[in-house]
Formats: C-alpha cells, structure tokens, sequence
C-alpha cells in the first residue's frame, strides 16, 4: 500500500518517505508506505521540514526528536546519503529533494 499525500496548491515540494513500522506515526497502519510531497518555504533546511512534518504528528515528533537532536531509532536520509555523509540537520534543501525516514532494526 501506497498513500500519496500532496499539499493543496505548493508549488515547489520536498518528498518525504517512510515506510513499514513508521508508517504508524503518520496515520498509517504500520506497514506499507507513506509518502508526503512537503511544501517547501524560503530558507527551509531539513531540520525545520522536519520539525513542520512531525508538529502535525504527534507519535512522529516523539520518536523523531529527543529535544534538538534527533532520536536514535530512525534514520534519516537525503537523497539517498544518510545523514552526515552529504547533508546535516542545518543543511537546505531543495525543490525535488527527497527525504527518507528509516527505521533502525536492532537485535540479533
């Protein structure tokens, strides 16, 4: 399953991905996928597209972010490169970029 979620009128979008047990913080049901077409604002980086995209979920916000850094179980990546390989937190970001949001499997 594939939910498809697009802002009303944003001309310039950033895409952000998530899928399997995630999908549960932003209203899906834990499997499948999620995708979300970000309306992108001036001077946004993917610190503060994040913070926009987790402030309307609450569950998300929670697993997300621990204060100002971003928690340990998800990864987060930028078109393709993990966090801090190509991009930080305080990087921008541009029209057609894409973020996705991993979970980290732990256990043996």
């Amino acid at each position: 399953m594939r939910d498809i979620v697009k802002p009303a009128h944003a001309a310039a979008t950033v895409t952000v991905e998530t899928s399997g047990w995630l999908t549960r913080f932003l209203g899906g049901d834990g499997g499948g996928r999620r995708v979300f077409d970000e309306p992108l604002a001036a001077g946004d980086t993917v610190r503060s597209l994040l913070r926009r995209l987790s402030a309307r979920f609450p569950e998300l916000h929670a697993a997300l972010w621990h204060g100002d850094d971003l928690g340990e179980h998800i990864e987060i990546l930028v078109n393709n490169a993990v966090l801090g390989i190509d991009h930080t937190l305080d990087s921008p970001v541009h029209p057609g970029d894409t973020i996705a949001l991993l979970a980290q499997y732990m256990g043996g």
